[in-house]
């Protein structure tokens, strides 16, 4: 039987039995008090020389042979590894196939068919480039990238427990922090400054109290009950590093609150330097202009008013707990940045809790893992599958680059070019690869199976916001609004899945079932399962049912018969496209039968039609 150390910590956590059963798999030493761990032996030099801690390096372009076939620098990488493989090149997609790949990357919703006529008609040169930049200027695109992004910092708004009547813990004003993302976005603002945001809003000059919002980031992470104790505080540091670390430079720090990393170069003390950081925070509700809330009963009622946030509090060094003992401790760490990510000895932070000092370690050009992490995770966005198929591990155990070249020139550009999200997709949409048909080839098959080096685009499953939205997008349901969560099991509830109450003490069961990340955790990636429950709830569940009718409705009116029109029209409608000679006579043969259903033969040609594969899927 295994157990890892985040395991292990959470079964100590519950005493008793659990705690003897740990006992029974895993030789816990004995720490005495005063104890120090033995000295690291860490050679530093070489340490460093690994992959993801060297600076990432803007070579030239390499020399290929079809010099006609990138659009864009990041092409030239591409081609140079499908070249030398002698893989061959996918031909470009269909203008419909393209058009909708597009809108479902970019805004989550599939085309109107007003919208897929327009493009199909335009003959112009530039046709592509111009869609690309007006489906990023809509809000639509911020929630698409916020689905990503929430997940990174495991978004919720509650916690897993609840104790009797107590919703101390909920966050009924979460989605403030959800909405200053989408806005983000939107806005383009640069990534550097996302995070210096995030990690210190409060700190930063200038900053306005829109920009409060931002510390959900750390605010929204997990509170346990009896907080007055150490060890209780120390599970929340671990979360909260844990989180930082993994979604922001592709770490495991956590793993040495107990004992230096066994894989990678982070010491105990490194881990512990970062935990001092959020010891010297608490948290606290403040009304939305940044004054803090009094703890009393007027402030209760403006709870759904405030905003859930950081604060400084008197600075703490933290020792290290040795074996992550909290009553064995070992030497005082000073609050730094890692001592591998840093050219030399890492100097303390002095401001405060150090929290904006840690940002700017973060963001720093000197960092080699910042901006290599978030391209990776776009790229995985756009393409099925990031460069690194580790997203929040550039360590030893992790995935090395398949494209190291290609990573590289990516994030050093991406510095170059102010941190900026919009223009570095643009380019991954606007290039020939991204363009590339996802057919496959057997002969290019047999040489790379799992198309590593891009020679076609990869076929995708739509995420559960993708999927939802789709459907309801396609049936004339939906509503575009923001604001404060809905649960999505309410009937009325036809808004954007990203506007859905995330609930960490029950997940939603559609979201559940159809893969979306458990909100307790950092997700690195979302899985892509396919279960027979999935089947079973898209052939029965009351919200597939409801949307088959209004379908329905839409293409049909009240008439039961059937034309090859309407058949059209819902083809274009749900899947972009015009239905075979075979789908056609399909349709019409089915459409026409007596009805022995309480769905009238529109509704269930609807459900049939929306329960399809070809609606999970971007070609």
């Amino acid at each position: 039987m295994f157990f890892n150390c985040k395991m292990v910590r959470v079964l100590r956590g519950f005493g008793g039995l659990a705690g003897l059963a740990v006992g029974l798999f895993v030789a816990w030493p004995n720490a005495e008090a005063g104890d120090s761990p033995k000295a690291t032996s860490i050679d530093w030099a070489k340490a460093r020389k690994w992959w993801a801690f060297q600076p990432p390096v803007k070579l030239k372009l390499p020399d290929v042979s079809n010099s006609a076939w990138p659009s864009q620098q990041l092409d030239y990488f591409v081609l140079a590894k499908i070249e030398a493989q002698q893989l061959t090149l996918s031909p470009q997609a269909s203008k419909r196939v393209l058009v909708r790949r597009l809108f479902l990357d970019l805004t989550g919703l599939p085309p109107t068919p007003d919208e897929m006529a327009a493009f199909l008609a335009d003959e112009t040169n530039d046709a592509y480039e111009r869609l690309v930049e007006e489906l990023m200027q809509r809000k639509a695109f911020g929630e698409r990238l916020a689905s990503m992004w929430l997940n990174n910092v495991r978004y919720a708004e509650d916690q897993a427990h609840q104790v009797g009547g107590n919703t101390a813990f909920f966050y009924p004003n979460a989605f403030r922090y959800r909405e200053w993302v989408i806005d983000a976005f939107n806005d383009d603002l640069p990534y550097d400054k996302f995070i210096r945001k995030q990690l210190a809003a409060d700190l930063l000059q200038g900053t306005s109290s829109r920009d409060l919002p931002a510390l959900g980031f750390i605010g929204l992470g997990h509170k346990y009950y009896d907080r007055n104790r150490l060890a209780v505080k120390a599970e929340e540091w671990a979360e909260q590093v844990d989180t930082l670390t993994r979604s922001l430079l592709g770490l495991t720090v956590a793993c040495a609150q107990c004992h230096d990393h066994k894989y990678d170069p982070f010491t105990q003390k490194d881990y512990y330097a970062l935990a001092g950081v959020f010891a010297s925070t608490d948290l606290v509700d403040r009304m939305a202009d940044g004054s803090e809330v009094k703890k009393d009963a007027e402030a209760a009622k403006k709870r759904i008013n405030t905003i859930h946030m950081v604060r400084d509090v008197k600075p703490k060094d933290l020792h290290v707990f040795l074996r992550g003992n909290t009553e064995s401790k070992g030497d005082l760490v000073p609050r730094r940045f890692l001592r591998v990510l840093s050219r030399n000895e890492p100097k303390p932070f002095t401001q405060g809790s150090g929290r904006l000092e840690l940002a700017e370690s973060i963001v720093s050009p000197n960092n080699p893992l910042t901006a290599r992490v978030i391209v990776n995770r776009a790229w995985a966005v756009f393409f099925g599958r990031g460069l690194v198929t580790t997203p929040s591990n550039f360590g030893q155990l992790g995935a090395t680059p398949s494209h190291p070249a290609l990573l590289d020139n990516l994030a050093v550009r991406f510095m170059e070019n102010g941190w900026s999200m919009k223009r570095l997709i643009r380019e991954m949409v606007l290039s020939s690869t991204y363009r590339q048909r996802s057919h496959e080839s057997h002969a290019n098959k047999a040489i790379d199976p799992l198309n590593t080096n891009l020679w076609r685009m990869n076929r995708r499953r739509l995420s559960i916001e993708q999927w939802r939205d789709s459907i309801l997008a396609v049936s004339g349901s939906l509503d575009r609004t923001g604001g404060k969560s809905l649960e999505l099991t309410d009937k009325k509830n036809i808004r954007r899945t990203i506007y859905g109450h995330i609930s960490r003490k029950k997940l939603n069961d559609m979201l559940m079932q159809f893969d979306y990340p458990d909100p307790n955790l950092h997700a690195a990636k979302r899985s892509a399962t396919t279960t027979a429950v999935q089947k079973l709830f898209v052939m029965n569940n009351r919200f597939m049912v409801e949307q088959a009718k209004r379908l329905a409705k839409r293409v049909a009116g009240d008439k039961a018969s059937a034309s090859t029109l309407q058949i059209q029209e819902i083809y274009s409608l749900l899947y972009n496209r015009e239905p075979s000679a075979a789908e056609l006579d399909l349709a019409l043969d089915f459409l026409r039968l007596p009805c022995e259903s309480q769905l009238t033969r529109w509704e269930q040609y609807s459900h049939a039609l929306l329960a399809a594969n070809e609606m999970s899927y971007i070609d």
